[in-house]
């Protein structure tokens, strides 16, 4: 039986995480979270800004999805406010149409041990397909139902969205009930969150 890490030391292990050396920038686990976390943010993995300097969601996806959540950067990245941890923690490299899709290995590696020292998670956001098929279970509808329907996972503490990348605007402007309708309520979801 293998002994619990303080999630202080977790967090070095996953950072010294070596396991894929065939990436083709190399393996740079990025992610934050603290003990006193209270939401989680789950999308799919550094983006090649990311990777290069090892700050989660700092790039233009960033900017849109704080401002989905009208947080700024300080409490963005306040670890006892967010915990963020993708489904892959390091950039998987390019493909045709955009960034390659995260790794399967990472998450069932390390989300397990991490989410257990996450005791006061009130809220995960799921942001993407990865992270809701991973938490949410298949659906062969896709992103746009979930995220419809997300009212549907919030007594589970689950709020499934989009991704915020510039390669979703299209998604977006055919959408309009996302802004609409989704944004006010993920706000309110947060703010009362960070608020109690």
């Amino acid at each position: 039986m293998s002994m619990r890490l303080p999630l202080v030391n977790l967090l070095a292990e996953v950072r010294a995480c070596r396991a894929c050396t065939d990436l083709p920038l190399g393996p740079r686990p990025v992610l934050q979270a603290a003990q006193a976390s209270r939401i989680l943010i789950v999308g799919q993995a550094p983006g090649a800004r990311v990777h290069a300097t090892g700050i989660p969601w700092n790039d233009p996806s960033g900017d849109t999805l704080r401002r989905w959540l009208e947080v700024d950067r300080s409490q963005f990245y306040d670890a006892s406010c967010f915990a963020i941890i993708p489904m892959g923690l390091c950039y998987p490299g390019r493909g045709r149409s955009g960034d390659l899709p995260p790794r399967p290995e990472c998450a069932p590696r390390w989300h397990p041990p991490l989410l257990e020292d996450l005791e006061h998670i009130k809220l995960t956001l799921l942001i993407g397909r990865f992270a809701q098929e991973r938490y949410l279970g298949a659906d062969p509808g896709g992103v746009s139902p979930r995220v419809e329907s997300f009212q549907t996972h919030l007594e589970a503490g689950y709020m499934p969205l989009p991704h915020p990348s510039p390669r979703n605007r299209r998604w977006l402007r055919e959408r309009p009930w996302f802004e609409q309708l989704v944004v006010p309520e993920l706000r309110r979801q947060v703010h009362a969150v960070l608020d109690d």
